[in-house]
């Protein structure tokens, strides 16, 4: 309620520019903080020294993503920073792959007791969880250095998604009062998230986890419970003891990239009838051929083809993006097996700005097509769609967006 009178002041003011009165802003952040923010972090049981320590010095950071000030409208983003908005091959760069699995191994010799105790715990492959690890702080070498407080009060306050930082702000105040908060101050990430795992705090709460029994889940200096901590993570959000991450495929030109999709599965001897086949040349294991699989194009026709299992979908749950996961689990099979880089290459595209993607979506929602959201992503409903929309129209279907089809969706 605080939030919305203060924007409603501001807006009362014609011509004031948020950008020359960032005092001002700066006084309100301070009067939310007191009094939209303190009683709730009470009522969870923080003490008032651990809220003052917490946000002693602590002003609003504005270099960061995202912000909406008060007295301004969300900025429709154009340009594409993210791999997933360009071409999905830069995600998987030469030096994040090759230093990722190098160190990997090395983690994965130091840590081999605790990854198979785990493991046998958990389910979840060592390898998997070291590819966690390393995409998300490079086995903690990659330094965190923003202020916690600062960052997720930032956006609670003046965010395109101001509640659920709010609820995250929280969080992080509880775990100060844990007593996890080195002299009262948290690291994170430019967006919150803490610790080697890179967890929001309010699944720090849910699930670090205290892997080497001294009593405490310390995922900032404890390597043991970083580890125990994804995969107690993974654990808890569905993976399925047995099954593989997913397999690098080739598929026939007879069969639709439009059929991609994890609520269009099927048992994987079903596709392997169809007529797809591994790129190793091998057969898909026994165990796998009964259960579902499901197809993944992540670049269309433009890039490598998957079958993946339910497994890749948990290891969505840890981040949404298909390119995240698939990141993932090719870096563990490399750890582990030593595998070389995908069989298939990525295709020279991407280079669109969000919001032509969004564009896109629009006109083919207006077509009647599922696309997930006109959000300038190109996932699996886009891509799909896509796919439909060409072989409907009598084209090649490619199932990813490129700058001709503008043009031909507006007809």
């Amino acid at each position: 309620m605080l939030r919305v009178l203060l924007v409603s002041c501001l807006l009362l003011l014609p011509g004031l520019a948020w950008s020359q009165n960032r005092s001002a802003v700066e006084k309100q952040f301070q009067a939310w903080l007191a009094q939209e923010v303190w009683p709730q972090a009470k009522a969870a049981g923080v003490s008032r020294k651990t809220f003052e320590v917490a946000f002693s010095g602590v002003t609003l950071n504005w270099d960061l993503p995202d912000l909406v000030p008060p007295g301004t409208k969300p900025k429709t983003p154009k340009k594409q920073r993210q791999a997933e908005f360009g071409s999905p091959g830069k995600y998987f760069n030469r030096g994040s792959v090759d230093g990722a699995t190098s160190v990997g191994r090395q983690m994965a010799k130091r840590h081999a007791a605790t990854l198979a105790r785990v493991e046998k715990q958990t389910g979840v492959p060592g390898r998997i969880i070291l590819g966690i690890w390393g995409r998300e702080s490079g086995y903690g070498r990659v330094a965190i250095r923003h202020d916690a407080f600062q960052v997720l009060g930032t956006k609670a306050f003046m965010s395109t998604r101001a509640e659920y930082f709010e609820r995250e702000l929280i969080a992080a105040l509880v775990i100060a009062q844990q007593g996890h908060a080195l002299g009262g101050k948290l690291k994170s990430s430019w967006a919150g998230a803490l610790g080697q795992p890179q967890f929001m705090p309010s699944n720090f709460l849910q699930y670090a986890a205290d892997g080497n029994g001294d009593g405490k889940s310390d995922i900032w200096e404890s390597e043991v419970d970083t580890i125990a901590s994804i995969a107690h993570y993974l654990d808890q959000h569905g993976w399925v003891t047995g099954r593989d991450w997913g397999f690098e495929v080739r598929v026939p030109a007879s069969i639709s990239c439009a059929l991609e999709g994890p609520d269009l599965g099927r048992p994987i001897a079903e596709w392997e009838k169809m007529g797809i086949t591994r790129v190793s040349g091998r057969p898909f294991p026994a165990h796998e051929r009964k259960a579902p699989g499901y197809l993944l194009m992540p670049a269309g026709r433009y890039g490598p083809a998957f079958i993946v299992t339910p497994n890749f979908y948990v290891l969505k749950e840890y981040n949404k993006s298909d390119l995240y996961a698939l990141f993932v689990g090719h870096v563990g099979d490399r750890i582990q097996y030593g595998v070389g880089d995908f069989a298939a290459s990525w295709g020279k595209v991407g280079g669109l700005n969000r919001s032509d993607v969004a564009s896109m979506q629009r006109a083919l929602e207006r077509k009647g097509h599922d696309v997930g959201g006109a959000d300038g992503l190109a996932g699996f409903k886009t891509r799909r769609s896509i796919g439909r929309w060409q072989e409907s129209t009598g084209q090649a279907a490619t199932c990813f967006p490129d700058a001709g089809m503008k043009s031909k969706l507006r007809g």
